[in-house]
C-alpha cells in the first residue's frame, strides 16, 4: 500500500496528466499488487476546503465527490499515535497541520508518500515517490 497526498487525489481524479510517470507507476503499482491506495483522513477535510474557499470547483456535489474518495481508497484515521508523530517533524517539514498529519500517518503506518510537495521531499522525513 501507499500513501496518496491530497493534492494527488484531486489531480487523479480532476488532472491526471500533473502526475509524474513515476508518481503513475508507483500508485498503479500499488493498486493492482499491493492492496492499494491509502490516504490520511485529513485529506478528506482538506478537499473539502479547497472547494470552499475556490480553490477547486468539482463537478459533483461535494459529499458525492467525497464518498467517491472514500470507496476509491483506504481512508487511515487520525490516531493519537498519528498526532503524537505529527509534533516530531523538525523545522525543515512543513508547519502545515494537515501535512503534519498526512507526514506522521505515512510514517506510522509504514507507508511511502506520493506528493510533489518538495518542502516535504527536501525534508527527508518521509519516504516520498515523485
Amino acid at each position: 500500500m501507499i500513501l496518496a497526498d491530497t493534492h494527488i487525489v484531486l489531480w487523479l481524479a480532476l488532472e491526471p496528466g500533473l502526475l509524474s510517470p513515476v508518481a503513475s507507476a508507483a500508485l498503479a503499482e500499488s493498486r493492482e499488487n499491493l492492496g492499494g491506495v491509502a490516504i490520511a483522513s485529513v485529506t478528506l477535510w482538506e478537499i473539502a476546503m479547497a472547494t470552499r474557499t475556490g480553490k477547486i470547483q468539482l463537478e459533483t456535489p461535494l459529499g458525492d465527490f467525497l464518498r467517491s474518495v472514500e470507496e476509491a481508497y483506504s481512508v487511515l484515521p487520525l490516531t493519537g499515535q498519528v498526532a503524537e508523530r505529527g509534533m516530531k517533524f523538525s523545522k525543515a517539514f512543513p508547519r502545515d497541520p494537515a501535512d503534519r498529519m498526512i507526514g506522521a500517518t505515512a510514517l506510522v503506518h509504514g507507508l511511502q508518500l506520493v506528493t510533489r510537495d518538495e518542502l516535504i521531499q527536501a525534508s527527508g522525513e518521509v519516504p516520498v515517490v515523485w
